[in-house]
């Protein structure tokens, strides 16, 4: 009799303890840029965070969300603190190039998977033992800046002036535009670089003025962006304008104002979700995080940067939905799960582009991901 009473005591705590590893939750690691030079792409990313689910096949997601203020130092930190101390399963962030890259041995040590929402290719090229933890849910600059260079040609621009942040962003958008733009004979006239912080660009556009380009590149984002268009209207420069594609948000254009008027860049098709033709493979889902995105945070506030944020939820998700099926929360089993449930991605549509990973493309976008907007009256308008 003792026997029975003891071998049930012993199945019903084997059964609590299965049931309590079934319910460990998920805990999803999140640094952003919420403060300095770089807070309008944290500030979406952010509201965009707010919005993903809370528990997926009845798993508890936890999001333990952190400030990184714009700074390669505190991202690093954020990402140390959130690996050994909050224990997270995987990392979201950063909002910018020059963090995100510094982020990269850290996650790696730490076996824990990484989605940067930063531009540079470099984040994620070459996969090698170290980057084969980190994936991002952006667009290669490689992408962008093809499409700014067919804009361009198709326009008649044979010379061409480049200005762009001193720092990964900026070196990483003028290599792959370079190339580009070599492929279709424009030729760079003058390359001028400005630090994200910096108040005047007075000497470096006197440089562009001076070499009389057919269009300005301003390879920068956010607010930041505005300084090199803005002086180069003062000193009365009237050329092409055209911009990256982190400079898509309202902010921008509330900054901007009419110096930016007229204005061309590549972006996300979320942009310009509503004015994409009806056979867009993109319109749909992009159209449905625009209306998920307004109906919390007001009409017109949808920027591609929460877009960003709400594609790698969408990752995030689909890992966690298939590492479930493997190993349980907290654990290095689950966490090898997640990264190789990212990298199994296929054809997973979202607010930019339809996902399609592999072990060597840890970014899976195509063309698909790309449009050419116009700024018009202080608005995105699509350009077939």
């Amino acid at each position: 009799m003792k026997n029975n009473v003891l071998r049930k005591t012993l199945l019903a705590a084997a059964m609590f303890g299965l049931a309590g590893a079934a319910l460990a939750d998920v805990n999803v690691g999140v640094t952003l840029s919420l403060t300095g030079p770089a807070a309008s792409l944290g500030i979406p990313e952010k509201n965009t965070i707010a919005l993903l689910p809370t528990t997926i096949g009845g798993q508890k997601i936890n999001y333990i969300m952190l400030d990184d203020e714009s700074d390669t130092t505190k991202a690093v930190r954020n990402t140390k603190k959130l690996i050994s101390e909050d224990k997270v399963d995987i990392i979201i962030g950063s909002s910018i190039t020059p963090a995100s890259l510094a982020m990269v041995d850290s996650v790696a040590e730490g076996q824990t998977p990484m989605i940067s929402l930063a531009a540079s290719s470099k984040i994620v090229e070459p996969v090698d033992a170290k980057r084969r933890w980190v994936f991002k849910s952006t667009q290669n600059d490689i992408m962008m800046a093809g499409a700014v260079v067919d804009s361009m040609a198709k326009s008649g621009v044979k010379t061409v002036a480049f200005i762009g942040f001193a720092d990964a962003y900026g070196e990483g958008w003028y290599t792959e535009f370079s190339k580009a733009a070599a492929a279709k004979n424009i030729n760079i006239v003058a390359n001028e670089r400005y630090v994200r912080n910096d108040t005047s660009v007075t000497g470096q556009v006197l440089k562009i003025v001076g070499a009389k380009p057919d269009a300005v590149l301003i390879a920068a984002s956010g607010t930041p962006a505005v300084l090199p268009q803005k002086t180069l209207k003062e000193r009365g420069y009237n050329g092409k304008y055209y911009q990256t594609h982190g400079v898509a948000n309202g902010d921008f254009l509330r900054v901007g104002g009419k110096d930016v008027e007229g204005t061309l860049l590549p972006a996300g098709p979320v942009l310009v979700a509503s004015q994409l033709p009806n056979d867009h493979p993109v319109r749909k889902s992009a159209s449905e995080y625009v209306a998920k995105y307004e109906a919390t945070y007001g009409k017109g506030s949808v920027s591609t940067f929460g877009g960003h944020a709400w594609d790698a939820g969408l990752l995030m998700q689909s890992a966690v939905t298939s590492a479930l099926k493997k190993a349980t929360p907290g654990t290095q089993a689950f966490r090898d799960a997640m990264r190789d449930g990212i990298e199994g991605v296929k054809n997973l549509s979202g607010a930019h582009g339809v996902f399609n990973m592999t072990p060597t493309d840890h970014v899976g976008q195509d063309e698909r991901a790309r449009v050419i907007v116009k700024i018009e009256n202080g608005a995105w308008k699509y350009q077939p």
